[in-house]
């Protein structure tokens, strides 16, 4: 898969998203849904840098089941960042409960990643 373009992607959209929270939405939320969105941020960023380690074992390793790690990692980062994102936005307050759905996806693509690297 293409998985470094996918994280380089994701990277860049992470920043364009800091960015946007840090200047365009500043003084437009409360402290508790700007922390929120810096959340989105970080969670967001952690897990595409993950996608280049995905991307560098999936050639190193030549193991296809590593891809697997990849789809739940960009998984995660679109259901727990990006309904974070929207919760702290707009304060729908349902987004909420999809976040853990998310955080699931990332606990299981670091699992399948550590199942699937062989030592």
């Amino acid at each position: 898969m293409y998985w470094s373009k996918i994280a380089s992607l994701l990277m860049c959209l992470a920043v364009a998203l800091g960015a946007f929270g840090s200047h365009a939405l500043k003084g437009k939320m409360t402290d508790y849904h700007n922390d929120v969105f810096k959340t989105a941020v970080f969670y967001h960023m952690i897990h595409a840098l993950g996608l280049f380690a995905v991307a560098w074992l999936a050639v190193q390793l030549n193991n296809p089941k590593i891809n697997h790690a990849g789809i739940f990692l960009t998984a995660g980062i679109i259901l727990f960042s990006g309904s974070l994102y929207i919760y702290a936005v707009t304060q729908v307050r349902w987004l909420g409960f999809v976040a853990p759905l998310g955080g699931v996806c990332f606990l299981i693509g670091w699992f399948t990643l550590f199942l699937n690297i062989r030592s």
